[in-house]
Protein backbone atom coordinates (compact mmCIF):
# COMPACT_ATOMS: atom_id res chain seq x y z
CA UNK A 1 0.00 0.00 0.00
CA UNK A 2 2.35 2.63 -1.01
CA UNK A 3 1.43 6.03 -1.10
CA UNK A 4 2.29 8.42 -4.22
CA UNK A 5 3.30 11.19 -2.13
CA UNK A 6 6.43 11.80 -0.57
CA UNK A 7 6.56 9.63 2.80
CA UNK A 8 9.81 10.52 4.29
CA UNK A 9 8.87 12.93 6.43
CA UNK A 10 6.49 10.67 7.82
CA UNK A 11 9.10 8.02 7.77
CA UNK A 12 11.66 9.93 9.24
CA UNK A 13 9.75 11.56 12.24
CA UNK A 14 8.57 7.58 12.65
CA UNK A 15 12.01 6.65 13.50
CA UNK A 16 12.67 9.79 15.78
CA UNK A 17 9.81 8.52 17.91
CA UNK A 18 11.14 4.82 17.69
CA UNK A 19 14.81 5.96 18.63
CA UNK A 20 13.24 8.45 21.74
CA UNK A 21 11.31 5.27 22.73
CA UNK A 22 13.98 2.93 22.83
CA UNK A 23 16.27 5.58 24.34
CA UNK A 24 14.13 5.58 27.03
CA UNK A 25 14.40 1.80 27.70
CA UNK A 26 18.17 1.98 28.07
CA UNK A 27 18.86 1.15 24.69
CA UNK A 28 21.90 3.04 22.46
CA UNK A 29 21.97 3.27 18.18
CA UNK A 30 23.96 1.47 16.58
CA UNK A 31 22.64 2.75 13.39
CA UNK A 32 19.95 3.91 11.73
CA UNK A 33 18.77 3.41 8.06
CA UNK A 34 21.35 0.26 7.54
CA UNK A 35 21.22 -0.24 3.67
CA UNK A 36 22.34 -3.16 1.68
CA UNK A 37 21.08 -5.15 -1.42
CA UNK A 38 19.15 -7.32 0.42
CA UNK A 39 16.96 -4.21 1.66
CA UNK A 40 17.38 -1.71 5.07
CA UNK A 41 17.01 -1.87 8.70
CA UNK A 42 15.33 1.34 10.10
CA UNK A 43 17.38 0.97 13.46
CA UNK A 44 19.68 -1.18 14.90
CA UNK A 45 19.84 -0.68 18.84
CA UNK A 46 22.02 -2.64 21.33
CA UNK A 47 21.31 -3.06 25.48
CA UNK A 48 24.20 -5.04 27.16
CA UNK A 49 24.05 -8.68 25.44
CA UNK A 50 20.58 -7.41 23.02
CA UNK A 51 21.31 -6.39 19.49
CA UNK A 52 17.26 -5.60 18.24
CA UNK A 53 16.70 -5.25 14.33
CA UNK A 54 13.95 -2.62 14.55
CA UNK A 55 11.12 -1.99 11.48
CA UNK A 56 9.10 1.26 12.16
CA UNK A 57 5.64 1.18 10.44
CA UNK A 58 4.13 5.08 10.85
CA UNK A 59 0.68 4.44 9.68
CA UNK A 60 -1.63 7.31 10.70
CA UNK A 61 -4.43 6.11 8.20
CA UNK A 62 -3.67 2.45 8.52
CA UNK A 63 -5.06 -0.77 10.15
CA UNK A 64 -3.92 -4.30 11.24
CA UNK A 65 -4.73 -5.34 8.23
CA UNK A 66 -2.49 -2.61 6.44
CA UNK A 67 0.25 -3.63 9.05
CA UNK A 68 -0.18 -7.02 8.36
CA UNK A 69 0.67 -6.40 4.40
CA UNK A 70 3.10 -4.36 5.13
CA UNK A 71 5.01 -6.85 7.41
CA UNK A 72 4.76 -9.82 5.12
CA UNK A 73 7.23 -12.81 4.18
CA UNK A 74 9.15 -10.78 1.70
CA UNK A 75 9.60 -8.05 3.78
CA UNK A 76 10.16 -9.89 6.56
CA UNK A 77 12.65 -11.65 4.72
CA UNK A 78 14.74 -9.14 3.81
CA UNK A 79 15.18 -7.23 6.79
CA UNK A 80 16.25 -11.07 8.03
CA UNK A 81 19.19 -11.08 4.74
CA UNK A 82 20.49 -7.09 5.81
CA UNK A 83 20.83 -7.87 9.02
CA UNK A 84 22.90 -11.35 8.77
CA UNK A 85 25.12 -8.68 6.24
CA UNK A 86 25.11 -6.62 9.30
CA UNK A 87 26.52 -9.03 11.41
CA UNK A 88 28.94 -10.76 9.05
CA UNK A 89 30.40 -7.21 8.72
CA UNK A 90 30.37 -6.27 12.43
CA UNK A 91 32.09 -9.33 14.00
CA UNK A 92 32.08 -7.69 17.48
CA UNK A 93 28.13 -7.96 17.57
CA UNK A 94 28.67 -11.75 16.77
CA UNK A 95 28.06 -12.97 20.40
CA UNK A 96 24.83 -10.61 20.83
CA UNK A 97 21.76 -11.85 21.35
CA UNK A 98 19.44 -10.95 18.39
CA UNK A 99 15.80 -9.84 18.00
CA UNK A 100 13.68 -8.35 15.58
CA UNK A 101 11.08 -5.94 16.22
CA UNK A 102 8.77 -3.69 14.85
CA UNK A 103 8.06 -0.24 15.55
CA UNK A 104 4.61 1.52 15.32
CA UNK A 105 3.76 5.16 15.14
CA UNK A 106 0.66 6.81 14.70
CA UNK A 107 -1.64 3.30 14.03
CA UNK A 108 -5.27 4.28 15.03
CA UNK A 109 -6.29 2.20 17.67
CA UNK A 110 -2.95 1.75 19.11
CA UNK A 111 -0.59 3.56 21.67
CA UNK A 112 1.33 6.35 19.56
CA UNK A 113 4.70 4.70 19.78
CA UNK A 114 3.58 0.77 20.10
CA UNK A 115 6.58 -1.61 20.71
CA UNK A 116 6.67 -5.22 19.11
CA UNK A 117 9.16 -7.25 20.78
CA UNK A 118 9.94 -10.26 19.03
CA UNK A 119 7.71 -9.31 16.08
CA UNK A 120 9.18 -12.41 14.22
CA UNK A 121 11.75 -14.64 14.06
CA UNK A 122 14.62 -15.48 11.48
CA UNK A 123 13.33 -18.61 10.20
Amino acid sequence: MKNSGNTKPLGDAGEDAARALYAQKGFSLVERNFRTRFGEVDIIVQKGDLLVFAEVKALPHGNSDVLAAELGPRKRRKIVETAKYFLKNNRQYSNKTIRFDVVVVGLPGFESVHLIEDAFLDN
